[in-house]
């Protein structure tokens, strides 16, 4: 019998985990069909704009990122600006190669960041003293845009009727490898499922801020009033801490489809990913009882129920579903490395769970016994 049917005590947690599961499937549909898009034409973009690039030993994928740059169209007046941060695999003679003599491209040399200062922000705040745009739009190295992303996504910041502050257009991630395509997907799906969008642009909570630094445009003015990077020098995840100081100083942040205009290749392989996952997801949810409790309620959510469909639970059949269903929604936001969709991968959705509440773990081990590190720089 307890093959067949959960126990009597699980029942009243599957069925409180089937009812979230649709609840969050719900969310993620309203959200995607809400969701800011870039204009297909968008128009040319007279003030000034600085694009900014930190890179740390990118030799090996930052051309295309270069390239696709200098090739922007609808830009009146564009700077763009790498900055080599100590590399050792000659990073800036790849920029310059890629750059082929474009008189807009100037490779600055880094410093290393002082003790308690995390290399990323420091980066950036070293772009962002450098530059003379009204618009700063921070690329990251391994991100390549078509050639109208950067005016398409200027005019979202600055749309007349919904203006904003801070903008993410959220690119499309490659995702390698079985791990990739079962973690890479949760990115969106994340804020798809969790957070109204509609009430949080609106919203001055730090708590509702939503942001991704592959791509991320900020006005000038306000970076100034939240404090600049330095706001956010300490910090792992320096985008989403810069998208709280941006609303804490009264501006307005908020995310765009950048699925159509933007890609991102993470991590090439599922080591790269782990390393990469472990350095930062401690950070996501403020402490360990806090990382327990959001596990939990994954657990709860999304796997408890699919456990139960397969013992017979029509209430745990009704959740997989719920959960599958709402994993579709983000498929728009992941490909592989051939350019095949993953919605199929949707299907393996508490799998997925796990596997991130497994490099969850892993992050926190690390931190709490001081291990973590990131590009030869501790953590």
């Amino acid at each position: 019998m307890l093959l067949r049917r959960p126990l009597r005590a699980v029942r009243p947690l599957v069925a409180a985990g089937s009812v979230l599961a649709a609840a969050g499937t719900v969310q993620a549909w309203v959200n995607r069909a809400g969701l800011r898009r870039p204009p297909a034409a968008p128009p040319t973009v007279t003030v000034p704009v600085s694009v900014l690039v930190p890179a740390r030993d990118e030799a090996h994928r930052i051309a295309p990122t270069v390239r696709a740059l200098t090739g922007q169209r609808g830009l009146a007046d564009v700077e763009i600006l790498v900055l080599d941060d100590g590399s050792t695999d000659g990073t800036a003679d790849v920029v310059r190669t890629a750059a082929a003599g474009d008189p807009r491209l100037r490779v600055l040399t880094g410093t290393p960041p002082p003790p308690g200062v995390v290399g990323k922000p420091h980066a950036c705040a070293a772009l962002a003293a450098a530059a003379r745009g009204e618009i700063l739009v921070f690329v990251d190295a391994d991100v390549v845009l078509v050639p109208d992303a950067v005016a398409a996504a200027v005019a979202l910041l600055r749309d007349r009727d919904r203006p904003l502050d801070l903008l993410c257009p959220w690119p499309r991630q490659v995702a390698s490898g079985p791990l990739g395509r079962l973690v890479q997907p949760l990115l969106a799906w994340s804020w798809l499922t969790t957070l109204p969008l509609s009430v949080a642009e609106r919203s001055g909570r730090a708590s509702m801020a939503v942001a991704n630094g592959q791509f991320l445009l900020v006005e000038t003015a306000a970076l100034a009033r939240a404090g600049g990077w330095a706001a956010v020098s300490g910090a792992v995840l320096d985008d989403i801490g810069l998208a709280r100081a941006v609303r804490a100083a009264g501006g307005r942040t908020g995310i765009a489809d950048g699925s159509q205009v933007a890609s991102c290749r993470m991590y090439a392989s599922g080591a790269e990913l782990r390393a990469g996952y472990r350095k930062s997801l401690w950070a996501a949810f403020g402490s360990p009882a806090g990382a327990v409790a959001v596990g939990a309620g994954l657990v709860l959510v999304y796997v408890l129920p699919a456990l139960a469909a397969l013992t017979g639970s029509r209430a745990g059949l009704l959740g997989y579903a719920a959960a599958v269903a709402g994993r579709v929604p983000a498929a728009r936001w992941v490909t592989g490395p051939s350019g095949g969709g993953g919605a199929v991968d949707a299907l393996a959705h508490p799998v997925s769970v796990l596997a991130l509440l497994g490099l969850l773990a892993s992050s926190w081990a690390g931190r709490l016994r001081g291990t973590l590190s990131w590009k030869g720089r501790a953590l």
